[in-house]
């Protein structure tokens, strides 16, 4: 105990106290390098967050590194402040090559910030959507299909940029598909990851459009690796769907201009035997485009068995 309180004494007594303080103060380097510490310590997260607090930063050590060469004429104090100041600037120049890393062209970065930067999705998370696609926006002409019924096989996911998609069954206007809408997602959805299946509806662009595509296994092993980016489409995918099905509710009539309501099902259930649906509710009643589960019959998108 003797040894250790001499060590503790002679830490705190080695140096005598101060007696007198100086009267005149630090010059304006050293009060310039406090202001920079406290603004760069306000900054946030982020890449962004993170070029501030180490600019702000690095220049605060700077500040200190010259009030110690030229004030206090103090050779550690000047050392332990350079270091820090070239600590930050390689810092700097690490996030800044990062930031320039995951820079995207011009219709990528338009659907970061309208799809998924307000969901909170970080750049680097998007960056490997990106890469998954391979940074690719495809083209398709006007009145140019997409997918023909009974014929395209169900091999990728793709989400529409620009234009309009029009979706048909043997002929039959079903809805649109419009820009940040994907193209296949009830096609997607009704397919598990070892299945495969072909287009029970036709998509033909009435405008020339523009859509990113993921391809089937690509995109599975993308989810395989990264559980939250599952969970991210699995969410975008189902609410695509329900929007699909509302653009379809809409096209559901019966007699004397009433209109089916899918938040009512059973009203559908039980109206249906008396009034004569159109066709496009003979076509939702064969379970097209969605597919049919197995064990169930008369399956439809609307009814509530």
């Amino acid at each position: 105990m003797g040894e250790n309180a001499s060590f503790w004494e002679s830490l705190l007594y080695a140096h005598p106290t101060c007696t007198s303080w100086k009267q005149e103060a630090e010059g304006s380097i050293y009060h310039l390098a406090s202001i920079l510490f406290v603004v760069g310590f306000m900054g946030g997260s982020g890449f962004f967050g993170l070029l501030y607090v180490f600019s702000l930063l690095g220049l605060g050590f700077l500040c200190s590194s010259v009030w110690a060469w030229l004030d206090v004429c103090a050779a550690d104090i000047f050392s332990w402040n350079f270091i820090l100041f070239v600590i930050c600037f390689v810092q700097f120049i690490y996030v800044t090559y990062q930031v320039r890393s995951v820079s995207f062209d011009r219709e990528f970065q338009e659907l970061y910030s309208a799809l998924f930067q307000p969901l909170g999705i970080s750049l680097t998370v998007y960056r490997k959507i990106v890469l998954c696609c391979d940074a690719e926006v495809v083209t398709l002409e006007k009145e140019h299909c997409y997918a023909m019924q009974g014929k395209t096989p169900i091999d990728k996911l793709s989400l529409l940029v620009s234009g309009r998609i029009r979706v048909t069954v043997d002929g039959e206007f079903l809805h649109y598909i419009f820009p940040l809408q994907f193209l296949d997602s009830p096609e997607w959805d009704s397919l598990r990851p070892t299945e495969e299946g072909i287009f029970q509806v036709t998509l033909t662009a009435e405008t020339d459009c523009r859509y990113v595509a993921w391809r089937r296994k690509k995109l599975y092993l993308l989810f395989a690796k990264h559980r939250f980016i599952s969970r991210l489409f699995s969410i975008l995918i189902g609410s695509d769907i329900a929007e699909k099905l509302y653009a379809l509710n809409d096209r559901v009539q019966v007699g004397k201009g009433f209109r089916y309501d899918i938040r009512l099902p059973n009203f559908y259930h039980v109206s249906l035997p008396e009034t004569p649906p159109v066709q496009l509710s003979h076509y939702l009643q064969r379970g097209s485009p969605w597919r049919k589960p197995t064990g169930v019959t008369n399956f439809s998108p609307f009814s509530t068995q």
